[in-house]
């Protein structure tokens, strides 16, 4: 039987928060995220042998959680096109610690699965959504998919109980002019928005600092048209710079990692669908904990490698970020890492 334990890294920042990607496939293209011109018919995904099962996944879990994890949540690449992900949902709900369970998702399966997810044991979703004007969002998607399968779904799993926020990359000359379209649509849905700025993940999404849409940007157009009041953190790490709309209880929120880094506070680590562990979004490189699994491992010895790994993390990517370093920097793409 592991101790429980918590751990810190050089920085004194404490592993809370897991994102596990169980696939490294998606149903869109999205132009900052996988473009078709590189993820194309001819690209090779991860084969299934290469993925790590849900034995796997169940069994770092309960490492994870015995090192302070409490949250985590499941990523992709599209999460939903995992088969038979309700029932690594199911394990991973029963397990002795976990506080919280979510999945990021475009949607477009969401909202055929919303009852099954539910009764598996998931908690929330985070809907990523980037504009409510059909013609952008199809530019975006590259996949001629329209909004209103993605806004059935989020209504649908509003409906069996899920907790939603939609998240929205907002990229200059992209989307930007659908700030105040989107903030309207949900305000009025009751459905908290968090506009995310365009960040340099991996390296195919063409990032510049010039297409970037800072929040105090996005803030001075949304206070033009309604009235917000801060929101406190819920909890120490908490990502998203939280506001109301005065007089309801509907938030918006920011995710600010390029304008007001929020490196000093980050408790989140990553596990990619083969089983790389990163310590941060913006990595070159992962420890591989499945050929370690794999290779015949104890939990506690398992266990001990994460810490290690852990305890010499000094990460602080954004804080340091500089157009050179985000131009020559080798990263991993964010269909592989997860969101």
């Amino acid at each position: 039987m592991m101790q429980q334990s918590v751990i810190t890294d050089k920085f004194g920042r404490a592993l809370q928060d897991l994102r596990i990607s169980v696939t490294d496939r998606c149903n869109f293209r999205c132009r900052y995220c996988m473009p078709r011109e590189i993820f194309g018919k001819d690209f090779t995904f991860l084969p299934k042998e290469h993925l790590l099962s849900f034995e796997e996944i169940e069994r770092l879990t309960k490492v994870f959680l015995n090192l302070g994890v409490r949250k985590i949540r499941l990523t992709g690449g599209e999460p939903l096109l995992r088969r038979d992900i309700t029932t690594l949902i199911e394990r991973l709900s029963h397990l002795q610690g976990l506080q919280d369970i979510g999945l990021t998702t475009n949607a477009v399966l969401l909202g055929k699965m919303a009852e099954d997810l539910k009764k598996a044991g998931l908690k929330r979703v985070n809907v990523s959504l980037d504009a409510i004007d059909d013609d952008t969002f199809m530019q975006i998607n590259d996949s001629k998919v329209r909004t209103q399968p993605v806004i059935d779904s989020i209504i649908k799993a509003k409906e069996t109980g899920l907790g939603v926020k939609v998240n929205m990359v907002v990229k200059k000359g992209m989307n930007d002019h659908q700030v105040i379209p989107m903030a309207k649509f949900f305000k009025e849905l009751g459905v908290t928005l968090r506009f995310i700025e365009f960040m340099d993940v991996g390296q195919t999404n063409g990032w510049d600092f010039q297409y970037v849409v800072t929040k105090k940007e996005m803030y001075d157009q949304l206070s033009e048209q309604f009235e917000l009041e801060p929101v406190d953190p819920a909890y120490f790490g908490e990502v998203a710079k939280r506001y109301r709309y005065k007089g309801t209880s509907t938030e918006v929120g920011f995710i600010t990692s390029v304008s007001e880094s929020f490196c000093s506070s980050c408790t989140r680590a990553r596990i990619a669908a083969d089983g790389h562990f990163f310590t941060c979004l913006f990595a070159g490189e992962g420890l591989n904990l499945k050929d370690i699994l794999r290779g015949g491992a104890t939990d506690e010895e398992v266990r001990d490698t994460i810490v290690s790994r852990w305890k010499y993390r000094d990460d602080r990517y954004s804080d340091e970020r500089t157009e050179e370093s985000a131009r020559n920097r080798k990263k991993i793409e964010m269909s592989y890492i997860g969101g």
